[in-house]
Order: C-alpha cells, then structure tokens, then sequence
C-alpha cells in the first residue's frame, strides 16, 4: 500500500491527524492499491465462490435486516460494503475540500444490495466502478483545496477519528476497507475449501 494504515490501525494515531500529511496523488494511488488488492482476492473466485456465506462467530450487524444480523458475509457482501463506505466518505471529502460546510447529516450513502452481487463479474464490475467515482471525486479537488475547512462532527466522532477535514475524510473510507481485508481472505479461504470439498 502506498499509505501504511497500520499505526491507525493500532490506534496509535487517528486519522484525521494521520492523514493530513498525504496528497490528493498519494490518496488516488491508495485508492487502486486497496481496489487491486481486493481484485487479486475476487479476480479467481467462481460464481459460487462470490455467495458461499461463511462460517463467522463474531458476525453482528446491528444494522442489518431481521435474520440477517448473525449471518457471515459473502465475497459480495464485502465489496458492497467496503465500496459503499468508501464512496461516502470521498464524496464528503470532495465537498469539504472546495470549501463548503460540512456535518454529521445527511448521509451521503448508497449501498448496492448484497444480494444482486451474485457472480464474479458483478463483484470485479464493482470495484472497478468504485475506482472510477472515488478517482472522480479526487478530480472535483480544487487545485488549492481548502484543507482547513472541518466537517462538524459530534465530540464523541472527533475523539474517534480526530478534526476531519478533506484528506481525513477520504482516507476514513480506505482506513475501513483496508481493516477489512484480512476478512476478505479468510471468505475466499473458505469459499475455496468449499468449492475443493465438492469436486471430491
């Protein structure tokens, strides 16, 4: 990875102090090598591979529909959410860097049902997708960003994540993604232990 997550990730720092010292380019390069890294997990998986639902004993997604709180997440799964967090947080960081107040609301998410991601197609089809919108909204940077402009954010948020402005709120969405990607291998270890398991 271009940008090393991993003192973030052992919460050594938070991100929005972390990410102030990376530039639009360095945050674009970032962004392909978390999308390849994901594409070189999802590039060879089969169809069945994509919706096998692993086994996960700390699955536990309060917001999920009834029935589906306890359920593992499918290859599918994953790429809809990762590439939905991400998303969010660039397009928020695209506004903050041309200088316009930011807060908390209106969510700016949109996630792809899970469960139309059902083939390897569709699952690469969106990566590459979401490469291309969150390369857009790097482009929507002024050339002088406004880096001082702040998102408002409850104290509980910035004691979390730090001040945000536009280069931590961009960073946030590839922060989440790059947590999950050791999930993303273990799925693919599974799915492909299933697979193996039937051609006996």
């Amino acid at each position: 990875m271009a940008i090393d997550f991993s003192p973030v990730h052992r919460k050594e720092t938070v991100i929005g102090t972390y990410a102030r010292q990376f530039s639009v380019n360095d945050m674009r390069v970032a962004t392909d090598d978390s999308i390849n890294t994901l594409l070189d997990i999802v590039g060879d998986a089969t169809d069945a591979e994509i919706v096998f639902l692993p086994f996960d004993p700390d699955a536990n997604d309060p917001y999920a529909k009834p029935g589906e709180e306890k359920i593992g997440w499918s290859l599918g799964h994953l790429v809809a959410h990762v590439t939905a967090t991400s998303e969010e947080t660039a397009a928020i960081a695209s506004i903050l860097a041309r200088g316009v107040p930011y807060g908390k609301e209106p969510r700016l998410r949109y996630e792809t049902p899970w469960q139309d991601i059902t083939t390897r197609d569709q699952a690469v089809q969106r990566l590459e997708e979401s490469r291309r919108m969150r390369h857009a909204y790097l482009a929507a940077f002024p050339d002088v960003p406004h880096l001082e402009n702040e998102r408002e954010l409850p104290e509980t948020l910035i004691q979390h994540w730090g001040n945000m402005n536009a280069q931590g709120q961009f960073l946030l969405g590839l922060v989440h993604e790059t947590e999950h990607h050791a999930q993303f291998r273990e799925v693919k270890r599974q799915a492909r232990e299933a697979s193996l398991a039937e051609k006996v």
